[in-house]
């Protein structure tokens, strides 16, 4: 199983990209982010007096009430994404012949609990490899 990049979102901005639109994403581990979020990133981390401002207060205490209600959605949908980002991994474990006792256990949880969190949205039914 390939994880694909296509219909992802920027976890900073909430920008749509991936293959087939003009935004390039990048990243690992769910979280995406676009080409424009690191020249802005890459920007303020080599200005001093940027650096020192973003360092004072958090992006959400310049917000208005209005953005942060705005806000939210994205942040949702950067959620999700990391969840649907899981659920690829375990199906991708689970090609390889990766046990639920063997997932559970970097989880931290039982056999049964990463199956039950975990196979029925695969269709893996397979509880006891």
């Amino acid at each position: 199983m390939a994880i694909k990049r296509e219909g992802r979102l920027c976890s900073f901005c909430g920008t749509s990209g991936g293959p087939g639109t003009d935004v390039d994403l990048v990243g690992g581990l769910g979280a995406q982010i676009c080409t424009s979020c690191i020249d802005e990133f890459h920007a303020i981390v080599h200005d001093e007096e940027r650096t020192s401002s973003v360092r004072r207060t958090m992006p959400w205490d310049r917000m208005s009430t209005t953005e942060l209600v705005a806000t939210l959605p994205q942040i949702l949908a950067s959620a999700e994404q990391n969840v649907a980002f899981a659920q690829e991994w375990v199906d991708m474990l689970r090609e390889r012949n990766i046990s639920w006792a063997e997932i559970g256990r970097v989880l931290g949880v039982s056999r049964q609990a990463a199956w039950e969190r975990f196979a029925k949205k695969s269709g893996d039914k397979s509880a006891t490899a």
